[in-house]
């Protein structure tokens, strides 16, 4: 079996996961129509949910390392299925915030993974400080994400908005860590 590793893609993915998610919010609060976000949803919760149940059943680290397909492989395939159950949602006109239940769900998962990248020592040296932040940024966008259930027009839109920074700040920690894994990947490919 040859081992391929596309975690750089799966990172970018998350990136722009947390970056629809950041602008739905953000809509949400100037009264937008989000239609324009169903499909690209749709289609980066598809590729989410392939790629962390990809990670999590069939990735051959073995040993200690099988942390590893847990640690970034499971929050992954749950959010392609929060991401795709919001757009068919969304397409269906019902109301996605229960999916914010969810998504508190899987940032309690992703706090414990946060302390374990740390107690563990799961990442180190120039890796920690972004896989900490990243993991830690996308943990209380996560828990916070039930607050959506306050109205946007009634001081709730800086709930909103700090929810969409949360988001950006992962995004842009899953952009960098993507990125210098690219090169990375390519000086020393599997």
């Amino acid at each position: 079996m040859v081992f391929v590793d596309p975690l750089t893609i799966m990172l970018i993915a998350v990136a722009a996961s947390a970056l629809l998610i950041a602008l739905y919010f953000i809509d949400i609060v100037k009264g937008k129509r989000v239609d324009d976000l169903v499909v690209p949803g749709f289609v980066i919760g598809l590729f989410n949910f392939i790629s962390g149940f990809f990670m999590s059943f069939a990735w051959p680290f073995p040993g200690a390392m099988s942390a590893y397909n847990m640690l970034f492989g499971d929050p992954l395939l749950f959010l392609g299925l929060i991401m795709m159950s919001a757009a068919v949602m969304y397409y269906k006109k019902t109301d996605i915030k229960i999916l914010s239940m969810f998504g508190f769900l899987i940032g309690i998962y992703l706090l414990v993974e946060t302390y374990a990248i740390a107690a563990l020592n799961l990442e180190s040296g120039i890796h920690f400080l972004p896989s900490f932040g990243f993991y830690l940024f996308s943990a209380l966008a996560a828990i916070f994400s039930p607050l959506i259930y306050i109205n946007p027009k009634k001081n709730g839109k800086y709930i909103y908005y700090f929810l969409a920074c949360l988001l950006i700040i992962s995004a842009l920690l899953a952009l960098f860590i993507g990125v210098t894994g690219i090169y990375e990947h390519l000086v020393s490919p599997p």
